[in-house]
């Protein structure tokens, strides 16, 4: 037997995947995990963790739930349960996958889980905050595992996007997703040090940048501790990489051309650093918050 499955020995005794769900719904609840990456309690990441580990679809029939698991599929729950609650790992690093816009991603620990309520904003095509857009050119600035451009390539199916990342193995990462979704053809993926490589104009720079300051990240639940510090920190009041961005986003945006940045729990803080930014804050119907929008003349605008 296993190490995982002596320390979950109750695994050993379910016969069915519905029982697995509910011991492991039962030792989730047991223990103060944080939630958050993908879901947002413990039955949801339950369910998630089990047909993850048996390959199955979320969607999968209900009458399948009362087939048999195989010793080697008890195994592999015991397993994941040894790093989601023992070690504390986030489950989309222990599955390998993360959904995003209802779009499946490979994942691993070199790039921030997708969390991003820039979906919603994709989803609308940006609507009402910004009229009728039609990029030609998308720059998806710090991608990570490039979801929010791949994303957006799904949404404006005629625009060429650039995934851009410091980190070289993020990017090889991205270029895999890249692959998985057969867009090489209009979607490439740049080492950059934000703007150093990089070729504009864009028509809609969308970047989710490291925005964490220094007392959040002091204060990070230990899943978070699991993502990596280089996508997440970013100063004392966690604007140093978005006043970057602010300073150069202009010279590198088309005429008519948007910013659309993330900086989560930090916007107060931006909206005081910047008080002569216009702004603009979406409102999000499925949660979410700390994004804000600029248009080039008003960036261009500030700049002189």
């Amino acid at each position: 037997m296993g190490e995982s499955l002596k320390k979950f020995a109750g695994v050993q005794e379910m016969g069915s995947i519905r029982d697995l769900i509910r011991f492991v719904w039962s030792t989730l609840s047991a223990h103060e995990l944080f939630y958050g990456h993908g879901t947002d309690n413990a039955w949801d990441e339950a369910c998630h963790l089990v047909l993850s580990s048996l390959k199955l679809p979320w969607d999968v029939d209900n009458a399948l739930l009362d087939c048999r698991v195989t010793q080697a599929e008890k195994e592999r729950v015991a397993e994941f349960l040894q790093q989601r609650v023992v070690e504390r790992k986030p489950l989309p690093y222990i599955t390998g996958e993360a959904w995003f816009m209802g779009l499946p991603f490979e994942i691993n620990a070199k790039v921030l889980i997708p969390r991003s309520p820039l979906a919603e904003l994709l989803q609308k095509q940006f609507d009402p905050w910004i009229d009728q857009l039609q990029p030609l050119r998308i720059l998806d600035l710090c991608c990570g595992s490039g979801c929010i451009g791949i994303a957006a390539a799904s949404v404006f199916e005629d625009a060429e996007v650039v995934l851009s990342d410091i980190d070289a193995e993020a990017l090889a990462l991205a270029r895999r997703n890249i692959e998985r979704f057969g867009l090489q053809d209009r979607v490439q993926a740049v080492e950059s040090d934000l703007f150093d490589q990089l070729a504009g104009p864009f028509d809609l720079i969308l970047t989710n940048p490291p925005y964490v300051d220094a007392e959040d990240m002091d204060a990070l639940p230990a899943e978070y501790r699991h993502e990596p510090v280089l996508a997440l920190a970013s100063g004392e009041d966690g604007l140093d990489c978005a006043r970057r961005i602010l300073a150069q986003s202009g010279g590198y945006l088309s005429e008519d051309g948007w910013l659309v940045g993330e900086v989560g729990n930090s916007i107060d803080a931006l909206l005081d650093a910047f008080p002569g930014h216009p702004f603009i804050l979406p409102d999000f119907e499925w949660g979410g918050s700390g994004v804000f929008i600029l248009s080039a003349a008003d960036l261009k605008q500030e700049e002189s």
